[in-house]
């Protein structure tokens, strides 16, 4: 039978780790946090400066401010566009 103050035997300890190994082991495991934290870092750099350097590289075809002449044509040339489209059958 089992006995319910003791844990079963795949869940026991065999074997505790000396003091060198328990610091070698917590010393990995801070290399290891350590490298994924800068390896995130340096990913999460690049795309800032990959999306701040490519930031505005589209066309928009606005007009720039102070150029009322150019939204005029605009205008005039969508007026002209839109007589252009109708056809009478």
């Amino acid at each position: 039978t089992n006995n319910l103050s003791q844990p079963p035997e795949f869940l026991q300890v065999t074997e505790t780790l000396s003091p060198q190994a328990q610091e070698a082991s917590t010393a990995l495991i801070a290399v290891v946090i350590t490298v994924v934290f800068l390896t995130l870092l340096s990913v999460v750099t690049l795309i800032f400066f990959y999306l701040y350097k490519n930031k505005g590289s589209y066309i928009t075809y606005e007009p720039a401010e102070g150029e009322p002449s150019a939204i005029l044509q605009m205008e005039s040339d969508s007026a002209k566009g839109r007589e252009k489209e109708e056809y009478f059958i």
